[in-house]
């Protein structure tokens, strides 16, 4: 199998990761589980697992480990992505032959290398995601571990509406073909599935509620849970009744109700507000400044900085019609994320990047923290969202948070993000089943 440079690169440089006991001591310990920090930590990784964490006092470096000084430092669990994407954009462009196997390996050792240690590629794949995956679980493929919805089900004419392959996304027509749809997907096993149905601003049709009560009891009958790209309200409520488990974006078109939060509670269905997709509309134009940071521009090839600093580019986004329609969506949904954390929904974390060539992926989820503790969630909560509440979505109990037995997904920062959330920005260093990873941009502190 031929493998990337830098694929090849991380491979060999992981290969005596698990040879080694690894004692991290003396930082500040957020877990994960919206406990106080715990300051003076110590956490032991063995064999890519977490063998003990706890205070100094009762904490032991096993003898012959290799001890790292942290004091200064935060610890906080590596981020679970449960809405991004691979493969689609290729060079700053949406392609429809973009996605590869080398596109998808290095955008993975992306994701990693900005702290995102678990994404969930929701929809748009190709049917060779499955082989990547399955690959990775054998250890032969390096990058942010991945979990994947498959194709996902869209409308015929409708959305999603971007250049794809044959084989990346279903259009059914009918509910027979939904379940023939959704058969033919479980037989790969996705880790979860997914649905468009709303009408992007208005420009397409919607999908038949038959169809997607059909796809959805389908993929339940082989237990699959679904997500569900929405953005009204009425079709919120729709896919819940259907039984959808997770809204994978936010209500956008008015404030949710009371007769939502009741429905969600209900049935435990998850939020995923992803802000940063109506935030990307603009944002490179309202904030030209974003575009000096390199934490962000080690993200994007070099070309796309340049468009996106450009007059032209400007020009473009005050003329696009649904810029406007996007920053009300965005103050919608921010509105809407802070009232169903308040009611007790169940929050989860995504941000959409990597759909289009303004979602960076890695740069993204950062931001997304961002947006949601500007939205009123405290620092606390976002990352619980980010780490607990994205694993508890995916049913993945073995990361999240950082306890005893648990997977070594952590982020070393140089601020505590409970100061500021833009100090998980601040990457010492990523550390990945055990694996010690190199930030693609290192805290200058951390030099």
């Amino acid at each position: 199998m031929r493998k990337t440079l830098p694929v090849a690169l991380s491979l060999l440089m992981s290969q005596a990761a698990f040879a080694e006991v690894v004692v991290l001591q003396g930082a500040t310990l957020i877990d994960g589980t919206g406990r106080p920090p715990l300051k003076n930590a110590v956490l032991v990784i063995d064999a890519g697992r977490i063998s003990a964490v706890g205070p100094a006092d009762k904490v032991k470096a096993p003898p012959g480990a290799r001890a790292l000084d942290l004091k200064g430092r935060t610890i906080i669990p590596g981020l679970i992505n449960a809405h991004g994407h691979v493969g689609l954009v290729v060079g700053g462009q949406s392609r429809a032959d973009g996605y590869t196997r080398e596109n998808v390996q290095t955008q993975l050792l992306q994701y990693e290398r900005y702290g995102v240690t678990s994404v969930l590629t929701l929809g748009l794949n190709r049917d060779l995601v499955y082989d990547v995956r399955d690959e990775q679980r054998r250890g032969t493929v390096p990058g942010a571990t991945l979990f994947t919805a498959g194709r996902g089900i869209g409308v015929p004419d409708g959305a999603p509406p971007v250049p794809s392959a044959p084989d990346q996304v279903y259009r059914p027509k009918t509910p027979e073909e939904a379940v023939a749809n959704v058969e033919e997907a479980a037989a790969r096993k996705p880790d979860y599935f997914k649905i468009w149905v709303d009408d992007v601003f208005g420009k397409f049709p919607k999908m038949d509620p038959a169809v997607f009560k059909a796809a959805i009891d389908a993929a339940h009958r082989h237990s699959i849970k679904v997500a569900s790209h929405v953005f009204y309200l009425g079709d919120a409520k729709a896919v819940i009744t259907s039984g959808v488990d997770a809204l994978a974006h936010s209500v956008r078109d008015q404030p949710v109700d009371d007769e939502l939060v009741a429905m969600m509670k209900k049935r435990g269905t998850f939020y995923v507000a992803t802000l940063n997709v109506d935030a990307s509309f603009s944002a490179f134009a309202d904030d030209p400044a974003l575009l000096d940071d390199p934490f962000l521009t080690a993200a994007l090839p070099p070309d796309s900085v340049q468009q996106f600093r450009s007059p032209e580019y400007r020009a473009k986004v005050a003329a696009d019609p649904n810029v406007p329609k996007a920053r009300a969506a965005l103050e919608n949904g921010m509105r809407n994320l802070k009232t169903l954390h308040a009611r007790g929904v169940h929050i989860a974390f995504g941000t959409d990047s990597g759909a289009n060539p303004v979602r960076i992926q890695g740069w993204g989820e950062h931001r997304e923290l961002e947006l949601m503790v500007k939205a009123g969630l405290s620092p606390m909560d976002a990352l619980v969202a980010a780490t607990r509440g994205s694993a508890t979505m995916l049913g993945i109990s073995d990361r999240g948070t950082l306890e005893k037995g648990k997977r070594a997904d952590l982020l070393v920062l140089a601020g505590n993000p409970l100061d500021d959330i833009r100090n998980t920005r601040k990457l010492v260093s990523v550390w990945h089943d055990g694996r010690e990873i190199q930030p693609l941009v290192a805290s200058a502190s951390a030099r």
